[in-house]
């Protein structure tokens, strides 16, 4: 018996080479058509799932880019409804526009305060401090939301946010440069949602020209002063939280807010390692305080003030110091420093009065290397060298040490 070679059925193409279709699908064939992509012209698809489901899909290049969003439900769309969107959207996207910004558009942009607060609830969950939170939204507040809270995130031009930053350009230009940063954030949102083609704050910064800042430095003590800061303040009657907290903060070279949220939970006392988790710490990085014996003390006193609490430092019922307790205590005593400046004292002591290495001194401080290759290869916190190296400084801040020391020099 001879074979029978059988042809195989030719592919049934639901776009047909060459130039482009336009109207051929007709409504009868969208009620019966099978499974696939079935294509009308101008982009427009029928799409026809195996459960029988049909819907209308447009393809489009939109601004160099290749894009499909759909028009509904064959059910609820009819053939000549999904054409006659098809074409409008085709034309739109021909003379540069973007017909998916405009269906946004029909359905409500938000204002730019509304958009501020979508950004906010994204971004906050990576800050630090509900601090850094309040500061973000209140300058936003206090600077741009005058002029430009109510108006639609599309709407706001360039003039517009030059109108909020010019007249603190020149005369808080630190200030304005957070505000110009956070209002670009707001807006790279809105970019990103598809709400605007651009950012206005793109082109302010060459209209408003160069700032001429003057670094200001945070107001420090001489390290030969210190130590009679901390006698005033421990002289000054019965040793409270605020009291004992900032001479636990000057022999550890700590930051406020890593003393602030001290917890017993972090002290080792037999080691004499403080311990704070890297969540308090500026680099995200957990990290180790060597505590000279007078540390070791001040935890001892700060414990009988408060037996109970979880925090080393508190005040009644178990809460912490409040952040503006420290600086007030520093005016009330007429020291003329902050509480962070007392780090860069002991950063001048040790470079100063010491033979200690730098980069020991740059680990007690808790500074990142910025050396890549360095950072890299340093596997240790030489953690045994600055306890030596913090004994020095609570020696050097002793009572009387300056007096030997000056004798010793004569």
């Amino acid at each position: 018996m001879d074979e029978v070679t059988r042809t195989p059925a030719p592919t049934r193409r639901t776009k047909p080479k060459g130039r482009h279709p336009e109207k051929r699908l007709s409504a009868a064939f969208v009620r019966h058509a099978p499974p696939g992509r079935h294509c009308d012209g101008h982009g427009l698809y029928l799409f026809v799932k195996p459960s029988g489901s049909r819907s209308w899909v447009q393809r489009l290049v939109i601004r160099g880019r290749r894009r499909d969003f759909g028009l509904g439900s064959a059910a609820l769309v009819s053939l000549a409804e999904a054409r006659e969107q098809a074409l409008a959207n085709r034309k739109l996207a021909r003379a540069g526009g973007d017909p998916l910004a405009e269906r946004r558009h029909a359905k409500g942009v938000p204002t730019f305060s509304e958009a501020t607060a979508r950004v906010l609830e994204q971004k906050q969950a990576g800050w630090r401090s509900e601090k850094h939170r309040r500061g973000w939204i209140l300058s936003l507040e206090r600077y741009a939301f005058p002029r430009i809270g109510d108006m639609a995130v599309s709407d706001v031009t360039t003039g517009d946010v030059l109108d909020i930053l010019a007249p603190i350009w020149h005369t808080k230009a630190a200030t304005a440069q957070y505000v110009r940063q956070r209002i670009r954030m707001v807006f790279e949102w809105a970019v990103a949602m598809e709400l605007r083609p651009d950012n206005p704050c793109d082109r302010v910064a060459s209209v408003l020209g160069s700032q001429h800042r003057v670094v200001q430095h945070m107001k420090a003590l001489p390290h030969r002063e210190v130590g009679s800061a901390i006698r005033a303040v421990r002289g000054s009657g019965k040793p409270s939280a605020g009291a004992l907290a900032f001479e636990f903060l000057v022999l550890t070279a700590a930051r406020w807010g890593e003393v602030r949220w001290a917890a017993w939970s972090e002290i080792d006392r037999r080691r004499r390692v403080w311990t704070v988790p890297g969540s308090r710490m500026k680099a995200k990085r957990e990290h180790r305080v060597p505590l000279c014996d007078r540390a070791v003390e001040i935890l001892d006193q700060a414990r009988k003030l408060d037996e109970e609490g979880s925090l080393v430092f508190t005040r009644d019922g178990g809460r912490p110091i409040p952040e503006t307790r420290l600086r007030r205590l520093l005016k009330q005593h007429r020291i003329k420093a902050v509480p962070h400046g007392f780090r860069s004292s002991f950063r001048d002591w040790a470079a100063e009065e010491t033979d200690h290495p730098r980069e020991v001194v740059e680990a007690a401080l808790a500074h990142v290397v910025q050396n890549k290759v360095e950072a890299a290869y340093r596997r240790t916190d030489l953690f045994e060298r600055r306890r030596r190296l913090m004994d020095d400084w609570a020696a050097y801040l002793a009572p009387g040490s300056l007096e030997i020391e000056a004798e010793s020099g004569r």
